[in-house]
């Protein structure tokens, strides 16, 4: 019987937070820098099916989704796929391989930056 060696678990990378991109919209005037990427953000949740899919990701258990189980958004797999680039790009979704599928996840952080680019900024005391 030939003898083997386990391979180590290699344990995925930890992700660093997710700085807020910009502060309220109440708070002062978006710098030309802020307001790219908070263009970038919400020009890709602007497309109903890119909306469907992110949400689908940050609903699901577990905070991450395996590419198969949202797929059956109404476009071809192909398309289902142009769109979760375009939501990475936007740095909205992170995702990880595992075999053949590929899982998504919306960073915690991610959503509280967006939270707080929403939110009324407090009064000045």
């Amino acid at each position: 019987m030939p003898k083997t060696n386990a391979l180590p678990l290699i344990e995925p990378p930890a992700t660093a937070a997710v700085a807020p991109c910009c502060p309220p919209l109440t708070e002062r005037p978006f710098t030309a820098d802020e307001a790219e990427t908070a263009a970038r953000m919400f020009k890709a949740l602007g497309d109903p099916v890119r909306l469907r899919l992110f949400s689908a990701v940050a609903s699901h258990e577990g905070g991450e989704a395996c590419v198969c189980d949202i797929s059956d958004v109404g476009v071809s797999q192909p398309t289902v796929s142009h769109h979760l680039k375009k939501l990475k790009e936007a740095g909205l979704l992170t995702s990880e391989r595992r075999g053949t599928w590929v899982y998504y996840r919306v960073e915690p952080s991610v959503l509280a930056a967006m939270g707080r680019l929403l939110t009324i900024a407090p009064a000045a005391a």
